[in-house]
């Protein structure tokens, strides 16, 4: 009989916690995968490959009693040999929920010191006081991130290790995209939900700068910072278009002459990694993740000095394609080297079968 997993997160918005679940679970048959969410959105649909999908419908995060009440009788109900948490709060209410009989992971997906939910103090002293209460595994998407988790929380690691995100490097090699478009115009690729932490007003704001340049910004992503974006895209005239969500991105992004990413911060990824695996020039924020994530094979811009970003991207524009090809090449080389979801995999089904030989 296989072993019974409960994947527990917040909502499946097309976020790279999110994504990265959804993979993961494709690729371990072996085990039977219960996905519970705390919320009914879900843009996978049917690549979400789980055997049961239960959502809580929660009514707003003033709930958690109820949300803690409910999950603690799915567990009851589903009887799983393991409990998987990811982000903030559905890590919390497991760690209040979970009979210490049953092992509970939780992967860390941010460098939580920028994070939204770690910036008010509460987030800080709950999440202390449930691990301390209930010492859980914990994985992390990258060192710093692990490093800074128990850093700030001024804990001491109970189980914890590193597990880089991943990517697909087998899909996007059979990706066929059409022939590149020959273009007068400098045309650079941003892919992510659009929401604070990416922090796409900074890059308006630089391409404000660059109204009188051929360059110019595509936008892929959904979120509830859509109105605000486009709102400043018409007051700035800049030269920035939001192109919506897709699928096929990895069809899409090769179109592209450059890859920019502008976030705040991040855990691991996934859209970067996807870029790197693309064959993609990046240019990104002066962020510890991404410093850990490409090292020398991308081109960094600050966040506190609001002329580097045009500065960079102008340099870019008139850096001829051979240097732009060959710093794409080191990055894909990094990543198929680093990266990759059979590297992943494997490093997780350890992580499972020492958590249900021994517990926690």
């Amino acid at each position: 009989m296989k072993k019974k997993i409960i994947h527990f997160i917040f909502n499946l918005g097309r976020g790279g916690a999110e994504t990265m679940m959804v993979r993961v679970i494709k690729e371990l048959p072996e085990y039977e995968h219960v996905v519970v969410t705390l919320f009914p959105v879900n843009n996978f649909g049917s690549e979400l490959q789980c055997d049961k999908l239960i959502c809580i419908n929660l009514s707003s995060l003033f709930s958690l009693p109820f949300a803690v009440f409910k999950f603690r009788g799915i567990v009851k109900k589903e009887k799983p040999h393991l409990v998987h948490t990811h982000l903030f709060w559905p890590t919390i209410i497991a760690r209040l929920s979970v009979s210490h009989k049953i092992p509970v992971i939780t992967t860390i997906h941010a460098f939580i010191k920028s994070s939204v939910e770690y910036k008010k103090w509460y987030a800080r002293v709950l999440d202390k006081f449930t691990y301390q209460l209930r010492k859980n595994i914990i994985i992390a998407v990258a060192k710093g991130a692990m490093d800074e988790y128990f850093s700030l929380l001024k804990l001491k690691p109970y189980k914890a290790y590193i597990l880089y995100n991943f990517v697909d490097v087998n899909r996007f090699n059979a990706a066929v995209a059409g022939p590149k478009q020959t273009s007068p115009v400098f045309r650079v690729v941003s892919v992510g939900a659009l929401r604070v932490q990416k922090n796409y007003l900074w890059s308006i704001s630089a391409f404000e700068k660059l109204k009188n340049e051929n360059i110019e910004l595509h936008i892929y992503g959904a979120g509830n910072m859509q109105d605000e974006i486009q709102k400043k895209i018409n007051e700035t005239g800049a030269k920035v278009i939001l192109k919506g969500e897709v699928k096929n991105i990895e069809v899409i992004i090769t179109q592209y002459d450059l890859c920019l990413m502008a976030s705040f911060y991040e855990g691991f990824s996934l859209s970067v990694l996807e870029a790197m695996a693309m064959n993609m020039p990046l240019l990104l924020s002066d962020i510890p993740s991404f410093r850990e994530q490409c090292e020398n094979t991308a081109v960094y811009f600050s966040l506190t000095d609001e002329n580097d970003l045009p500065k960079k991207l102008l340099a870019l524009s008139k850096t001829t394609l051979e240097q732009l090809k060959a710093m794409a090449e080191n990055g894909k080389q990094r990543a198929i080297e680093n990266f990759t979801l059979p590297q992943h995999i494997k490093g997780l089904r350890t992580i499972y079968s020492e958590a249900l030989s021994n517990g926690v």
